[in-house]
Parts: structure tokens; sequence; C-alpha cells
């Protein structure tokens, strides 16, 4: 696992995105699309803003999709990772998306994963873009993680630590408010990804990484499935990478 330590979460960003940006282009070079998972949450923030002003990408052959949605959440609520999304890159793009395949938990959440697992399947991904949570979860994929299934996306149960950092980030008003169930991209469908770029800033996130990086390789620190990976970078800041005993 390639690991860069950057002095700020700016420059976390910009790094994250730069390294993200370079093998999107690349990507359109060879089989001219590239095809992209991006994240979400307030990590994020600084390399999504780095990304859409990124140089030299043909968005328009560009095709999205995203790793998770809360079930039960409208659009317009200000936790919807749609919004989030539409908000944060897709109406910051210069150009539009060959295709943005949204999350949609709404309605019918297995009808959605089944919809959206039939979509990826014919779409090999060539970057994407994660986070890692405080426990430790990749997307959605709280602890203990299912390592085994192979479908693509999959309806998970919250689980509290989760929970109270969405509260904690101030998505919601009370922890009786986040909901317990989200649709979540799995992660064996992540780890098919050519390369993974995660973007993990902040002193919260410190155990985590340590156990991502330095721990053995387990259910229970989901995001740890990242050291099988060949090509996964993960790109911290001081506060982040503080824990490690190798920087």
């Amino acid at each position: 696992m390639k690991i860069t330590v950057s002095e700020s979460k700016t420059a976390l960003g910009w790094q994250a995105a730069g390294f993200g940006a370079e093998l999107i282009r690349k990507a359109i070079a060879k089989h001219n699309y590239a095809n992209i998972i991006v994240a979400t949450g307030a990590s994020q923030f600084e390399m999504l803003d780095a990304l859409v002003n990124e140089p030299g990408i043909d968005w328009t052959k560009v095709t999205c999709f995203h790793l998770d949605e809360y079930v039960g959440v409208p659009i317009t609520h200000g936790a919807s990772f749609r919004k989030y999304l539409w908000e944060r890159f897709v109406r910051r793009l210069p150009f539009p998306l060959a295709a943005f395949h949204y999350v949609d938990g709404e309605q019918r959440p297995q009808t959605e994963c089944d919809r959206l697992g039939a979509i990826i399947r014919q779409c090999p991904i060539d970057v994407a873009f994660v986070g890692i949570g405080e426990n430790g979860h990749l997307a959605f994929n709280d602890p203990p993680a299912d390592f085994k299934t192979e479908q693509p996306y999959v309806i998970v149960t919250l689980d509290e630590a989760c929970r109270k950092q969405q509260l904690g980030e101030g998505w919601f008003p009370t922890l009786a408010d986040v909901p317990q169930r989200a649709i979540s991209m799995s992660c064996r469908q992540i780890m098919k990804s050519n390369a993974v770029i995660a973007a993990v800033p902040d002193q919260r996130k410190a155990e985590a990484v340590k156990n991502t990086v330095e721990g053995p390789m387990t259910n229970r620190v989901p995001a740890s499935i990242l050291q099988e990976h060949k090509n996964a970078a993960l790109f911290l800041d001081r506060e982040s990478a503080s824990l490690l005993t190798q920087k």
C-alpha cells in the first residue's frame, strides 16, 4: 500500500486528486473512456474540490458510481449522498459526465442493489476514490464486514460507532435521526477496481488508519482489506498518520 503524508487536509486533497486524475487521463487515453467511483463524507471535501479543478480530463468520457446511500433518506435531505455528490462534484464539472449511476435507497433497496449490480458488472472500474471511517469501515461496510460476498451492492446495518460519526460530522440533529440501514458497495466490489485511492484526514481517523495499515487483515477493520490490493494508495495528513510507527 502506497502511503503519502501531507502537511494539511488541503494538501492531502490536492495530492489524492492529482494522483487519481492522472489515472483517469491514462484510462481515457487507453480505451477512450474511464469508469470511476467517488466517495462522500466530510473527509472528501478537499479531494473533490481539487478533482473538479483538475485540467485535461474529458469528463464526457467518464462514467461514475458512488459507494453508498442511506435507506429511506430522500435526495432533498441534507445528509443525502446523492445531494452531496450533485452539489460538490457533478454540477461543478466543466462538462457533463457520460453517466452517473446514483444509489437510490428511498423505495426498494434490494431492487436498487440488483439494478446497480447489473450495471457495474459491465463497467470495470479504473479508479475508486474512497475514505475510511472512524470504526475502520470501507464504504458503509461496518465491522464485522462481509469479505466474501461477490454481490456488488448490499444492504447493511450501520453500527453505533458509524452512526455517531455521522452525527458528529453534523449530518443529523440527533443520533435517533441517523438511519440504521444503508445500501453499500461491497468490499469485494471495491477491491475489483484497478486502483483504489483513500483520502483520510483528521486525528479522529488515526486509530483506524493504524489498524488498517499495521494491523492484521480482518473484517473487524474492514479497510484492512486494502492490504491485499496491488494498487492501493493511502493519502493522509499529519494528524491521521500520527499513530503509524513508520511514516
